[in-house]
């Protein structure tokens, strides 16, 4: 007897999880002159606001990266 395999072609769908018990979408702001981070929160305002008081301490830091991690699924 010789093993057979079975193979079945599928169509996958990648798309934001919506779903109740899904992760949270979650922002932040990093600094692009010294690479410091705000603190990660559900609210973008939170680190925008990180950011001006960021520049209020160093006024030549000009540059943010905005980050955000928002929670996708594959069916």
């Amino acid at each position: 007897m010789s093993a057979r395999a079975i193979l079945r072609f599928e169509n996958w769908t990648l798309e934001p999880d919506a779903e109740p018990d899904s992760e949270p979408v979650t922002y932040a702001m990093q600094c692009a002159v010294d690479e410091e981070t705000s603190p990660v929160s559900e609210n973008w305002a939170q680190p925008q606001d990180w950011v001006l008081e960021h520049c209020g301490k160093h006024p030549s830091h000009h540059t943010y990266r905005e980050i955000i991690t928002r929670p996708w699924r594959a069916w």
